[in-house]
């Protein structure tokens, strides 16, 4: 094996259980692999998956597969110009994926295009997801709450459209409402994770709020909460807040399983909501965080809800 030349998208540079394998794994094996990725990186994947019908999970496992390996490539590698080289080449692979399937050696992209065959998945939704990892390597700060909305475009929304498509929704009017869910979940944890992201050298607040409210810059960074930061992240939250409830009546227009499965992710995201306003809106002294009794208590009324499904079918 050690004699074989690398594959033209290696990946040199990037984290080491992400680079490139000298040899094409099976279908299976990809498959595995994806599923492993899923389960040891986030915990709540396999909860969300569980409501939804078997046959489906091997695609959601791929496409988080493709997220996470391209959301890592941007956020642990530090170089910046190095983290570009190889979203730039996470591109590559994507195409080739689609264009020249079965020169694809990375275990992501033989599992993708199994899922993108069967389900006929738009490419651009896929490379709109790179176009926001890449857009966290030179953009820092943010305006307004309109340039959030259209980040949230690229880094959150394909990802809830690409869920209708794998269950068969490919209308517009369903896009939109789970546009705004995705929105919303991912300004919630912009809310919540205000002090981690600052230390990365980001801010996701947009300045305009700032300025509305008379927060300065130098508040966050010496964690000074005042009544004045604590209007601004009221209504930030409440915004976000109508965002979400706003798309969740999606979930009275997609099949029961899908309904379980979003409404749990709405619900998670009202929950990070709901911790934030628990904290007085003081997020500065410490991440605000889901109780495990709480997370229990989303999945108990997920799996009432699931069993009422099938009790009625």
């Amino acid at each position: 094996m050690s004699e074989l030349a690398l594959p033209q998208h290696a990946l040199v540079g990037a984290p080491p259980q992400y680079l490139t394998p000298l040899e094409r794994p099976t279908l299976a094996e990809a498959q595995s692999w994806c599923r492993r990725l899923a389960s040891t990186h986030y915990e709540n994947f396999h909860v969300a998956t569980f409501f939804l019908p078997r046959k489906v999970r091997p695609h959601f496992e791929s496409i988080y597969a493709y997220c996470r390996v391209a959301d890592d490539l941007g956020d642990e590698v530090e170089d910046p110009s190095t983290a570009l080289r190889l979203l730039n080449a996470w591109g590559s692979m994507l195409d080739e994926c689609y264009d020249s399937p079965d020169r694809s050696m990375h275990p992501v992209f033989v599992a993708l295009h199994e899922t993108v065959r069967e389900c006929d998945l738009p490419r651009q939704l896929f490379h709109d997801l790179i176009h926001a990892f890449k857009m966290d390597q030179t953009k820092t700060e943010y305006e307004t709450w309109e340039e959030l909305l259209d980040y949230s475009r690229y880094s959150a929304n394909p990802v809830g459209r690409l869920v209708l498509w794998v269950c068969g929704y490919r209308d517009e009017s369903r896009a939109l409402l789970s546009d705004k869910v995705c929105t919303a979940l991912q300004l919630a944890n912009f809310w919540q994770d205000i002090v981690e992201d600052k230390e990365r050298g980001r801010r996701y607040i947009p300045a305009e709020s700032m300025h509305r409210f008379g927060v300065e810059e130098a508040q966050i960074e010496g964690r000074i909460f005042t009544p004045e930061f604590r209007s601004m992240i009221e209504d930030l939250v409440v915004r976000t807040r109508q965002m979400l409830h706003e798309g969740g009546v999606i979930s009275q227009h997609v099949d029961g399983e899908l309904a379980v499965t979003l409404d749990l992710f709405r619900k998670g995201g009202d929950a990070i909501l709901d911790g934030i306003t628990a904290e007085n809106y003081d997020v500065l002294r410490g991440r605000p965080v889901v109780s495990k009794a709480k997370k229990l208590s989303l999945l108990a009324g997920a799996l009432i809800d699931k069993a009422r499904m099938e009790w009625r079918r």
